[in-house]
């Protein structure tokens, strides 16, 4: 059994956050683990309250699971304060943990801020380097590189920007502005480009948390990181397409949908 740890904030309505996470993740065949970074109030509609756990709390979370149930990936989403950032980065350097994914969560698909300005420069200098991956869509890709994004070429010389300064490969995602469905990702200093049909649901609720847990499962898998990134938007594209509609807002995926075939 391959097994997958996310560390992010919870979502009591299901849609993105950790309860994303353990979805995309069982989905996939993988044993899903969890380390809470905050807890919500949030539905479709937004994020109404937030409030974090300690760092100590955190650091045993961590502890328990890589103590006894060792993650063969993990995925890093919602982390708000550079004391939490802090004891991420230490731990997965204490358990040399392999794998990592990380989605740097800044706005909500409702608006909301989910990130302070003092947590940026925490995980840009301590966490996003520990990186296999990282997955910015446009406008976290903007503010990680003090860069506007409008253009495929624009796309292109952000991931290589990033590839460079932070020293981990980089997706950047086209969805938010460009109204395509095209990601760019540099390997290595290699662009390469996965293209896909843009699917017109107007229900995205937790896309971002569900693809970088798509890609940190088939990482867990053993599949090769352009590999994991296809199989990952190919998921993604089937649970946008089944076309779920719940709630008043903007919904969530069905993360289930290969089960209703």
């Amino acid at each position: 059994m391959y097994t997958a740890l996310t560390i992010a904030g919870s979502d009591p309505s299901g849609g993105a956050g950790i309860q994303a996470d353990i979805k995309t993740m069982t989905a996939h065949g993988v044993y899903a683990m969890s380390a809470v970074t905050a807890l919500t109030a949030q539905n479709t509609t937004g994020v109404y309250d937030i409030m974090e756990v300690t760092a100590p709390f955190l650091a045993g979370q961590l502890d328990c699971i890589f103590t006894d149930i060792f993650p063969d990936a993990v995925k890093i989403g919602m982390t708000s304060s550079p004391e939490l950032i802090d004891v991420i980065a230490d731990k997965l350097e204490e358990y040399r943990a392999v794998h990592i994914v990380v989605d740097p969560v800044m706005v909500s698909t409702s608006g909301a801020r989910l990130i302070g300005e003092d947590a940026i420069g925490t995980l840009t200098k301590k966490l996003i380097p520990l990186a296999e991956l990282i997955t910015p869509n446009i406008p976290e890709a903007q503010v990680l590189t003090g860069r506007g994004i409008i253009t495929a070429e624009d796309m292109e010389r952000a991931a290589k920007s990033m590839q460079e300064r932070f020293g981990c490969n980089v997706l950047v995602k086209g969805g938010h502005q460009t109204n395509t469905a095209n990601d760019v990702l540099c390997l290595n200093g290699q662009l390469l480009w996965f293209c896909g049909q843009h699917i017109n649901n107007p229900n995205t609720h937790g896309t971002g948390c569900t693809l970088s847990s798509a890609i940190a499962s088939n990482l867990a898998m053993g599949q090769s990181l352009s590999k994991a990134v296809q199989n990952a938007k190919d998921y993604l594209s089937g649970a946008l397409a089944d076309m779920l509609d719940l709630g008043a807002g903007s919904g969530p995926l069905n993360h289930m949908y290969q089960l209703t075939k």
